[in-house]
């Protein structure tokens, strides 16, 4: 009877070994067939559906980046008006293009959309007009390696923005990040390999896993756009401040050094600092990182679909997807660990509520402090405050899920941010009361956005009108131009004709 159990025992288990081979074998051979390429990618190819001829699943999942349907507690994957639900903010960047408008950010797809429609680019009818170089252009396009290539990386930076509006017309993509030969993880923006040598490090001594986060450190940094670089002294060249360090007293330092800032504040007179998105900073500083968690584990999630593995390119709020983004290595209920992140952000978001209102009404009271005949000496230590303010709560807020990445951190910056600036304003109060002030400072509206922009001297009507008659006369001619350039260069030979 025993010699019959274990005769029945093997052969179930031979059987079942047996399924398993039979599966093995047919997804490899699924594999094999899924990923036969059908085209020969060559040089930088920037327009992403030439890449899903060869990859139609990661292509059909970036796809999704157009969805706008998120929402979270303070984050939405569509259009959000921040000044409008912020208002003092535009006290805080009062002579900067993020006063006249500063949205919540959408998806990668629509990154060429977005640039073009806001107001901060200006509203350049012909080629050489409008405030802002090309370099703005530099984290928006596979386009930008292509004319990076094509012309060098100084004289890519050495244009202006409507210079390029006609080459730049693809939103970011595969080219962005992987090698069209080897599909390898690689880094097209010079930034970042310059940024590594600066402090003494070689990008290409990353691990595969390591290159999953820095390929989004490309991007979702601290930079600023260096006018000074011996040679280069006509190209406003994209640098990282990380020569000493990633901290935000680091990139502080390093600033205050070279005595640089974004824009001098109207009202206050402050040399001003302005952080972009330090995302991989505040992340590098968190617990995920810590333990070796990589940004695509994350917000690019394996899944499968028709037995077959990939990375998912939804890039997006891990939040929109918690199965496959969090329960990898988390056993809570999803409810538990929305609430978790959700707690964070408003704890955070109390804190920089606070620190924001705080530096907009140190502007103003040093407004009337210069008003008043404050001498350069009696202000220097106060706007050396509201710098050092400003730019810790910019930091902070600034960054894509920096109350999740890295929270205590966060919090550290936002409280060092709001003793500076309660130092500065005590520091105002007494030196408005030398010059015979001894009252509040009279403050504006904070509730309405059109307000304070016309309260800092904006005309917006007019901004309004002039990018209108931009995005309708000049932005198509833009598209039409790029689209017949692209007709002209052929999209890679197909496999069968190699």
């Amino acid at each position: 009877m025993k010699n019959w159990i274990i005769l029945i025992l093997t052969i179930i288990a031979v059987f079942l070994l047996a399924l398993l081979a039979n599966s093995i074998i047919d997804r490899k051979a699924e594999a094999r067939f899924a990923y036969q390429p059908q085209v020969e990618i060559e040089g930088i190819e920037p327009r992403d559906s030439i890449w899903g001829l060869n990859f139609p699943r990661q292509y059909q999942s970036y796809r999704k980046t157009e969805d706008t349907t998120f929402k979270g507690l303070y984050s939405t994957s569509g259009f959000a008006d921040v000044l409008d639900d912020q208002p003092e903010l535009v006290i805080l960047w009062a002579g900067y293009g993020f006063s006249k408008d500063y949205n919540q950010p959408r998806g990668h797809s629509h990154a060429i959309t977005d640039i073009q429609r806001t107001a901060r680019v200006g509203s350049p009818m012909i080629k050489g007009e409008g405030p802002m170089p090309s370099t703005c252009w530099t984290c928006k396009s596979p386009d930008v390696p292509r004319l990076m290539s094509e012309l060098g990386v100084t004289e890519f930076y050495s244009q202006k923005f409507s210079d390029f509006g006609s080459e730049v017309i693809n939103p970011i993509g595969c080219a962005d990040c992987h090698d069209p030969k080897t599909m390898n993880l690689t880094i097209t923006r010079p930034a970042l390999v310059e940024a590594f040598e600066a402090m003494g490090k070689v990008i290409g001594d990353a691990s595969h896993q390591e290159m999953r986060s820095l390929v989004c450190a490309q991007c979702h940094v601290e930079y600023y756009f260096d006018k000074t670089k011996p040679g280069k002294e006509d190209a406003a060249y994209l640098t990282f401040p990380w020569k000493d360090g990633l901290t935000v007293e680091n990139m502080e330092a390093y600033y205050d050094n070279i005595d640089f800032a974004d824009w001098v504040h109207p009202l206050s007179r402050t040399r001003m600092i302005k952080a972009q998105h330090p995302d991989y900073e505040i992340f590098s500083m968190g617990v995920h990182a810590k333990r070796g968690v990589s940004c695509a584990d994350c917000h690019m999630p394996y899944k499968t679909e028709g037995g077959q593995k990939f990375t998912d390119h939804h890039i997006g709020s891990p939040l929109s997807n918690v199965e496959n983004s969090c329960f990898v290595c988390h056993r809570e209920k999803k409810e538990d660990l929305v609430s978790d992140v959700y707690e964070r952000q408003r704890k955070i978001k109390e804190g920089t509520g606070y620190l924001q209102k705080e530096i907009a009404k140190a502007h103003i009271e040093a407004k009337k402090a210069w008003d008043l005949g404050a001498t350069e000496a009696q202000m220097a230590d106060i706007l050396t405050g509201i710098r050092h303010a400003q730019w810790r709560w910019d930091f902070s807020v600034a960054s894509h899920g920096a109350a999740f990445h890295a929270p205590l951190e966060t919090s550290r910056i936002v409280t060092t941010g709001t003793g500076k600036i309660q130092e500065a304003r005590i520091e105002l109060v007494r030196l408005l009361a030398s010059l015979g002030h001894n009252e509040p400072v009279e403050m504006p509206n904070f509730e309405s956005k059109e307000f304070l922009q016309k309260y800092i001297g904006l005309d917006m009507p007019s901004e309004v009108q002039d990018k209108q008659r931009f995005i309708e006369e000049v932005v198509p001619l833009w598209l039409k131009e790029g689209k017949e350039r692209e007709r002209t260069t052929l999209p890679g030979k197909k496999v069968s004709e190699r």
